[in-house]
């Protein structure tokens, strides 16, 4: 997380410290106290450095809630005891072997900041050594595998861990892939194989199997083209493992990041402060993926108008800062997910007035439960006028199965572009290879065109043109009557098609249409397996004319 830290539940509650126990006699001198700076920063290493892979939120809301040292020095003896393999033993196992890895992770990993804030750093403490470890510390010559593409290639310096299974998030044959990018022994977890390649941007060199053939090119690769994994005309594609998808693997790195499950049967009541502030408006949108049918993604979309921030001049630049605090809570009051960020808006003088009449967008990302419910809880602050914003919404998560038809939430967009070939696959707005800025209030006006996007799960594939037989249909109504419908039956719309998700992407014109509310209903019928899915989304279509959007990155 970032060092600014915005808590806005905790900014109310009164922080006291007991009063530091003094020895009868004065003249004994005292021993194990700290003065209160030191015991602050002790608590503080032990919460946001020594237990920040492996303190759930749950502990980590109750340990902020604390009023006095000696339920903090209880706390963390119950944190420790909670963890102990052996409970009648006086030695904890599972602290000493933590704090070894620690120190394990700050010998090895260490590459201008401290090896446990590394990826490799977080991964070892977090599941131990790897059941096999391969390392290339200094790049050079790779012949790749056959699931890689085959043929050789030069690479900058990486290491595979594999894990023969990795408890907490119930998986096996889990292999991770760390690529020092810029040679400083910065090794970072890679979402892509060919992240390790040092001449992936070099004409003519380093090819596959298939590029030395002539059957394919560099831009037919999966960090180029997440797309073209999926399209059996690619002669890579049947070489690729399922676990190496672009999909598969961010499963995979949101699954890493949650803390090993424990029980929380002795932790002390959660007491939560709902306090609501209305003077920073924004709007708020949620969306639903399906990563598999226990994992789904929900992009957290936020909007706001810049006219209602508050700007100050830093040297030639006008600046709004919003500081960004959200939690994601369970039926049972359990956090689910907890984020937090800096949103910053700046403007040069001679284009302040017109960024102040625009609109900034952020969003984030997290990976939920498919089939449960939860309530978001989001605040907003801008630092310098002080105004704050919460919000406070209901969330139910769609339940996916691998039987019928069934479709995303559809995303009305205000831009939908390729996301450039350096895009995280974890960054906001990103969504395979495209980059989706949401039109989070979902308002248009006369002459605008709506731009959809929807993935559709489960769609069979022709075994002879390896391809789907999928009719999609676009209503526009008004009131219950259709004022527009366009029909693709020759699949003109669907913009990547693998074995789990068909993506359709539609551009719906407005001309004709007034002001008013109308709905978009989305229709898809596999002519396969005869099943059928529809889905619908409410939009508004404004008198002119409005201020531009521009996305936060």
């Amino acid at each position: 997380m970032r060092n600014s830290r915005f808590l806005l539940i905790l900014a109310f509650l009164s922080l006291g410290f007991s009063a530091i126990s003094l020895s009868a006699d004065k003249d004994k001198p005292k021993k194990n106290t700290r003065q209160d700076g030191d015991r602050t920063q002790y608590y503080k290493k032990w919460l946001d450095e020594d237990v920040v892979y492996i303190i759930s939120s749950d502990e980590r809301k109750v340990f902020k809630e604390l009023k006095n040292d000696e339920e903090r020095e209880n706390f963390i003896e119950d944190f420790w005891n909670r963890r102990n393999p052996e409970r009648r033993s006086s030695y904890n196992v599972f602290k000493e072997e933590h704090y070894r890895r620690i120190a394990y992770a700050n010998d090895h990993y260490h590459s201008g900041i401290p090896g446990w804030k590394t990826d490799r750093g977080r991964i070892y403490i977090m599941f131990g050594k790897p059941d096999q470890l391969e390392s290339h510390p200094t790049g050079g010559f790779y012949a790749r595998t056959q699931s890689e593409g085959g043929g050789t290639t030069s690479t900058k310096p990486f290491e595979k861990w594999w894990y023969r299974h990795i408890d907490g998030i119930g998986k096996d044959d889990v292999e991770i892939e760390f690529v020092d990018s810029s040679g400083g022994n910065e090794y970072r977890i890679a979402m892509d194989p060919n992240e390790k390649d040092a001449l992936l941007n070099v004409p003519g060199v380093g090819l596959t199997t298939a590029e030395e053939q002539g059957l394919a090119e560099k831009t037919d690769r999966s960090i180029f083209n997440p797309t073209a994994w999926n399209d059996p005309d690619n002669p890579m594609a049947s070489m690729m493992r399922a676990k190496d998808r672009p999909f598969a693997r961010m499963e995979q790195f949101f699954d890493l990041q949650r803390p090993p499950d424990i029980k929380f049967d002795d932790l002390k009541s959660i007491v939560t402060t709902h306090i609501t502030y209305n003077n920073l408006p924004y709007d708020l949108r949620t969306d639903y993926l399906k990563l598999s049918t226990d994992r789904a993604l929900m992009p957290i979309t936020v909007e706001i108008n810049n006219s209602n921030l508050e700007f100050k001049r830093e040297g030639n630049f006008n600046k709004a800062v919003v500081n960004v605090y959200g939690t994601v809570i369970g039926l049972n009051n359990r956090i689910e997910a907890e984020f937090e960020d800096v949103i910053a808006i700046e403007y040069l003088d001679e284009n302040f007035q017109e960024g102040k009449s625009k609109r900034s967008e952020y969003q984030h990302i997290i990976a939920v439960r498919p089939g449960a419910r939860y309530r978001l809880e989001l605040a907003l602050t801008d630092t310098n006028s002080k105004n704050v914003g919460t919000k406070s919404a209901g969330i139910g998560v769609p339940k996916y199965d691998d039987a019928t038809l069934q479709a995303s939430t559809i995303i009305l967009a205000n831009m939908i572009s390729e996301a450039p070939i350096t895009s995280n696959q974890l960054e906001q707005y990103v969504i395979g290879d495209l980059k989706i800025l949401p039109n989070v209030k979902s308002e248009y006006f006369p002459g605008q065109n709506i731009k959809s996007y929807l993935q559709i799960y489960n769609v069979a594939i022709d075994q002879t043109s390896l391809k789907p037989s999928l009719d999609v249909s676009y209503v526009v109504k008004k009131n219950g009557k259709v004022v527009e419908e366009l029909q693709d039956n020759a699949g003109k719309g669907i913009q990547l098609v693998s074995g789990q998700r068909v993506v359709l992407l539609k551009e719906i014109p407005l001309t004709g249409l007034g002001p008013g509310t109308y709905t978009l209903e989305i229709e898809a019928t596999d002519n396969i397996l005869t099943h059928k899915v529809s889905t619908s989304t409410v939009f508004k279509i404004n008198p002119p004319a409005a201020p531009a959007i521009s996305a936060v990155k």
